[in-house]
Formats: structure tokens, sequence, C-alpha cells
């Protein structure tokens, strides 16, 4: 199954959004092992944002925008914590009936 891994990324600190980052990642690591393909939307945005000259609530934005597509294609999510972002993609995810995990058993 193809599940999407959300939670907060944005902090006060660069120290904050790399161990926000870590624990979406270790999620998703831990779907893999139990055979299903997850996807990480911050994943895909970051590269590409980070080249842009985007900055403030345009950079937040074009970091959903990619996020969201990612999410998009999901078969399912994983909410492992919440933040607006990730409460953006689970409502995506809940309004396509698709299912939404809160942990992974």
């Amino acid at each position: 199954m193809i599940i999407g891994v959300a939670g907060p990324y944005s902090a006060d600190t660069e120290e904050q959004r790399q161990q926000n980052l870590a624990n979406i990642n270790k999620a998703a690591a831990r779907l893999l092992e139990m055979g299903h393909t997850p996807l990480i939307g911050v994943n895909a945005a970051l590269p590409v944002v980070q080249q842009s000259n985007l900055s403030g609530q345009a950079r937040y934005e074009a970091i959903m925008q990619i996020s969201m597509a990612v999410i998009d294609k999901c078969e399912g999510l994983l909410l492992i914590a919440e933040s607006p972002g990730a409460i953006r993609e689970r409502d995506l995810v809940a309004s396509k009936s698709l299912p939404v995990y809160y942990s992974i058993v």
C-alpha cells in the first residue's frame, strides 16, 4: 500500500525542523519494513524549494503545494502528529474516503 506520512516540519529552529523531519522519516522507514511504500510530501518539496528564491509565506505555500500533490497519489496516510500542514494532508486523504492511520501497529 502506498502510504503518505505526515507530521510537523515547521519549527522555530533548524534543529527542531531537522528533528521533525527525522521523526517523519523514521515512521516511513517502519512502514517500509512492514512492506508498504511510504511517501513524504515534504521530502519531495524541500530540495526544490531550497533551490528557489521563495521565502516566508510563499515558501510555505510552495512546500504545501508539492506535499499535497504527493499525498494526493497515496492510498492512505499515517499522521504521526498534528500541524497545520499535516492536517491539510489528512483532510485531503479523508475527503477521498481513504484510511488515515494515527499509529503504526
